[in-house]
């Protein structure tokens, strides 16, 4: 049995995809923008069978989506001042990041690991741009990204 360990993207004009796939788009669209408050709804609106909708549903999405639409997980090495870990998360808010998770370890030696999994995908600007951000402030001692999905 041949098991495909990474999904493939594939950039392709809209004009050649079929029917199906573009209804399913322009559905996912709807509930999105809540133009249509249910599944129902929203096929009936664009004329596609519900199980065409969930056949693709997994499979297409814009592509801005794609490009921005991930979850970081970054650690940081903070000064243990009041304040510091609190003037992170106002940053990481002010780029409009949606913190998901926040792991502090025991302050040690005046200094504490922190790690954040954070949602980019309204982050204004780049990712690279956050990091900096973050590492210029007063009391941040480092910044890494370890992980992405």
């Amino acid at each position: 049995m041949n098991v495909e360990r990474t999904k493939k993207f594939y950039i392709v004009k809209k004009d050649i995809l079929p029917e199906a796939i573009l209804k399913t788009a322009k559905v996912k669209e709807l509930l999105a923008r809540g133009d249509a408050l249910t599944v129902n709804e929203a096929v009936e609106k664009i004329g596609i069978s519900r199980s065409a909708f969930y056949k693709y549903r997994d499979g297409i999405f814009p592509f801005y989506q794609a490009s921005k639409e991930k979850i970081i997980t970054v650690s940081l090495i903070l000064e243990h001042r009041t304040g510091v870990l609190s003037d992170v998360l106002n940053t990481v808010a002010q780029m409009k990041g949606n913190v998901l998770t926040i792991n502090q370890g025991i302050p040690l030696q005046g200094v504490a690991h922190v790690t954040l999994s954070v949602d980019t995908f309204e982050v204004m600007g780049d990712v690279e741009e956050l990091v900096q951000k973050l590492l210029s402030m007063d009391g941040v001692k480092k910044v890494e990204i370890i992980g992405q999905s």
